[in-house]
């Protein structure tokens, strides 16, 4: 019987550990956020693995703000470590830097994080990888942020069919703010190559103001996985700003809400 039991015990632990994944637009972070702003954010974060952030500013305190958050998160119980990136190489459009924060205990970074160089006249905010290991096999995130909606973000996604090719060994994600709905049919070569969004008419970036009790405005952020390599499993959004007395409130921390998936490596 004892030894049934460890059989399932390692059976289960095996097959069905699953990493929890975090990506959020964090919107400025930078000196502009408070010490409580940042405590906050860590409040969110620490229940997660591995997490993405978007919008961190290029100067005025964003790589600071990123070691702070590590720095409290390591106050948690758990260990984090943390990547930020060089700024991104856009002229034309607002340069920002990426970042990643990740439990040491459930996965390992390999080698060094970067950013996308091929694509990077053509793509803004170019995006910004990082591979890590989880019990032996290794997945890659892609972290992104596209332009703004007014300005056509499709004009970048369109890069991204080239991008499993580019990197063929490489178990590729892509996380983030794409400022564009999965229903877009910049989209169908990824969807044809076997990748999956977690999310479908999921709203996730926050109005001005909330009308009739409807807080969010549009679907942008998502994460896309290639199914053949990837199962994901109870995707969620935190809606954060219920925390607070009225939206502009909340807003000072994001205007977006973190989303969630826990994805398992076949």
């Amino acid at each position: 019987m004892r030894k049934l039991l460890l059989f399932f015990i390692f059976f289960t632990s095996t097959f069905f550990a699953q990493v929890k994944l975090l990506s959020w637009n964090v919107e400025n972070l930078g000196s502009s956020k408070s010490q409580s702003d940042l405590l906050y954010i860590v409040s969110i974060l620490k229940d997660y693995d591995v997490v993405a952030l978007q919008e961190v500013v290029a100067g005025d305190g964003g790589a600071q703000a990123v070691a702070k958050l590590a720095d409290e998160l390591n106050r948690k119980g758990s260990k984090w470590d943390y990547v930020v990136s060089d700024p991104t190489s856009s002229s034309a459009y607002k340069t920002e830097r990426y970042a990643f924060l990740w439990k040491t205990s459930k996965v390992k970074k390999v080698g060094e994080a970067w950013l996308e160089k091929k694509y990077h006249l053509e793509i803004d905010r170019e995006p910004y990888y990082c591979t890590f290991d989880f019990k032996g096999k290794q997945f890659t995130i892609a972290n992104f942020h596209a332009i703004t909606k007014s300005k056509q973000p499709e004009t970048e996604i369109k890069y991204f069919k080239f991008l499993p090719e580019q990197y063929p060994k490489l178990n590729l994600l892509f996380v983030g703010d794409f400022n564009c709905p999965q229903s877009h049919t910049v989209f169908n070569p990824l969807k044809k190559m076997g990748y999956v969004s977690v999310f479908i008419n999921q709203k996730t970036s926050l109005k001005k103001e909330c009308s009739n009790e409807e807080c969010l405005a549009s679907e942008f952020d998502n994460i896309w996985y290639n199914s053949s390599k990837l199962t994901v499993r109870n995707p969620k959004v935190i809606h954060f700003y219920e925390a607070f007395a009225t939206l502009k409130e909340a807003r000072e921390i994001s205007d977006h809400i973190p989303i969630t998936t826990e994805i398992t490596i076949k």
